[in-house]
C-alpha cells in the first residue's frame, strides 16, 4: 500500500467512525475543499512580499492545519469519485511537460499559451 493509499484509509476511517460519509457527496466535498483552500489564502492575505517568510514561520502550525484540511478533502473527493490521485498526478505531469517544455519554460512564469 502506498503512502497516499494509507493516508486515504486513515481519513476514511476517521470519517466512518463519525458516520460522516452521508454528508460527503462530490459537490459538498468540492465546496469544502475550496473553503479550506481559501483558509490557506487567508493566512497570506494583505501581506507584502517582505512579510511572507514571517507568516510561514510564525503561523506554521495554522498553515499546516489548513494544508492538512485541503489534503483530507482532496483524498475524500478522489476516493468518492474513483480517481487514483497518484495516477492522475503522473498523467498531469506528462501533460504539463508537453505544455511547458524545459527549453521554453525554464525560469519563466508565463502561461504555456505565451511561451
Amino acid at each position: 500500500m502506498s503512502d497516499l493509499e494509507a493516508l486515504t484509509q486513515r481519513v476514511l476511517a476517521f470519517r466512518d467512525e463519525r458516520d460522516w460519509a452521508q454528508f460527503h457527496n462530490p459537490k459538498d466535498l468540492a465546496i469544502s475543499l475550496a473553503l479550506e483552500s481559501h483558509e490557506v489564502m487567508e493566512l497570506f492575505q494583505w501581506k507584502g512580499p517582505d512579510e511572507l517568510e514571517s507568516v510561514c514561520r510564525e503561523r506554521r502550525e495554522d498553515l499546516a492545519d489548513e494544508l492538512a484540511d485541503v489534503l483530507a478533502y482532496t483524498l475524500l473527493l478522489a476516493h468518492g469519485t474513483g480517481i487514483d490521485l497518484q495516477e492522475a498526478l503522473l498523467a498531469k505531469l506528462e501533460k504539463n511537460a508537453l505544455k511547458y517544455p524545459v527549453e521554453k519554460a525554464r525560469g519563466s512564469n508565463r502561461k504555456y499559451t505565451e511561451l
